[in-house]
């Protein structure tokens, strides 16, 4: 009979062990993360599919004809004003140094004639033969000014030549793409390489020209890439719809280090005006085989378990209906186990 007992009371003990409540209370408070309900604008959405582009994505080309010599790895990161690619510069070398020694010349011609000019100026006060000369001296000194100016310009050109063998980088980024190699002969306008910027990305989206008066400048939209979510902000939207598709324009700026150039993302894209609803933390929303709810922690730290029906969702938070007020505080951590009247202690921030 002792032994009888004893499986009662084992049972028994183990019973209350998992029983919801009551084991929340041996265990003591759970520790937990809160926010409050609150109203916020929202509106209906639809999704639209995006693209990832680079705000800054060259492809970069030969402003001058003759064989490569240098072209960047693939994956090369380089910086605003540094060399990708070059090319073989001897003729221009050769012809630069010419150039100098042209304008040394004229330049030593036309200190000569200026000299004369002050010697026959003196002598054409007492010398009428002298007066012809200093005429004749001006005039050759003038065109020795021009011989000079064009000299020197011919060498800013030849200079300007040299300094577009070396193609460098228009801003900072990455090598993607090598267009010619070492070795190839490249003519004016051939491109050579690919330079995009990772740094500086935005989404390109269109969406049915209908909704075009709900998108505006600065408005923040949801993003969705597979699993990952984030939120982009709209930096312009193009006035003009496509003819074809009856399609508007959105590009909307985003976080560089969340997606890669390319990448598919899908737009929700307001279809209503805003209007305001209660809203809670997508956290806080537990999805359960009974239903969806939301644990509402009273003024006796206890949860309670709110029944809830979703609605629209925008950025982190989303649209609830069910029995609660705006200021409620609702679970957003540590209500994957929680139990209805369970007691709870909040974490503090």
């Amino acid at each position: 009979m002792r032994i009888v007992n004893l499986i009662i009371a084992a049972t028994a003990l183990a019973f209350f062990a998992t029983s919801g409540p009551v084991s929340a209370q041996m265990g003591g408070p759970a520790l937990v993360k809160v926010a409050e309900a609150s109203f916020r604008d929202i509106s209906s959405v639809t999704m639209v599919p995006g693209t990832v582009v680079s705000r800054n994505d060259a492809r970069l080309s030969a402003e001058v004809t003759g064989r490569l010599i240098a072209v960047a790895d693939i994956g090369t990161v380089v910086d605003r004003g540094e060399v990708i690619a070059e090319i073989e510069d001897t003729a221009l070398r050769l012809q630069n140094t010419e150039l100098q020694a042209q304008i040394l010349r004229v330049e030593a011609r036309l200190n000569f004639l200026e000299n004369e000019e002050k010697r026959f100026a003196k002598l054409a006060e007492s010398n009428l033969a002298a007066a012809t000369q200093l005429d004749q001296t001006i005039s050759d000194r003038d065109v020795a000014r021009g011989d000079l100016a064009i000299a020197r310009s011919r060498l800013a050109q030849n200079q300007d030549q040299l300094d577009r063998t070396r193609i460098t980088a228009p801003f900072d980024g990455i090598v993607v793409e090598r267009l010619m190699t070492p070795g190839e002969r490249v003519d004016e306008g051939a491109m050579v390489v690919r330079l995009v910027d990772p740094e500086n990305l935005e989404v390109i989206a269109r969406a049915p020209l209908e909704y075009f008066r709900f998108v505006r400048h600065g408005q923040l939209l949801d993003l969705q890439a597979e699993s990952l979510q984030a939120i982009g902000t709209v930096r312009t939207v193009v006035a003009v719809g496509d003819e074809n598709t009856h399609q508007f324009e959105i590009r909307l700026d985003i976080d560089s280090r969340l997606f890669p150039v390319g990448q598919t993302v899908r737009v929700s894209i307001p279809t209503s005006e805003t209007r305001e609803a209660l809203t809670v933390p997508r956290d806080a929303l537990v999805l359960r085989p009974d239903g969806q709810s939301v644990f509402v922690v009273d003024a006796n730290d206890e949860a309670r378990q709110v029944p809830v029906t979703i609605g629209v969702g925008h950025g982190d938070r989303i649209e609830i209906l069910g029995a609660v007020s705006p200021g409620d505080k609702v679970v957003i951590r540590g209500n994957e186990r929680l139990q209805p009247g369970q007691a709870v202690s909040v974490m503090d921030g």
